[in-house]
């Protein structure tokens, strides 16, 4: 009798979570997914260079670094955005000049 009340099959999982729940994770998503948008968002710089998006813009600008080493990847920015880039090195901002 004591292992059939322990028995997690025993309860109805479903008659647990109230009929309301479905109602209200729609306006928690729509919150959450506002958020991201005002998180996501940044002032436009004057600045070429590629763009922020939550993150994944400076993981990106890293990784071209390693991958192509410091010369090949500043030659790559600076045909794609103009003399004068943003980019991000090791999570920082950093600025490419060149002629």
């Amino acid at each position: 009798m004591v292992l059939e009340t322990l028995n997690p099959m025993h309860y109805n999982l479903t008659s647990l979570v109230p009929d309301t729940m479905p109602v209200a994770t729609v306006p928690i998503l729509i919150l959450v997914g506002f958020l991201l948008l005002i998180w996501n968002h940044e002032e436009t710089s004057s600045i070429p260079g590629p763009g922020y998006c939550l993150g994944i813009g400076p993981l990106i600008s890293h990784g071209r670094f390693l991958w192509m080493g410091v010369g090949k990847a500043c030659n790559y920015y600076n045909k794609t955005y103009g003399e004068f880039v943003r980019v991000w090195i090791s999570g920082e901002e950093t600025f490419i000049i060149s002629k």
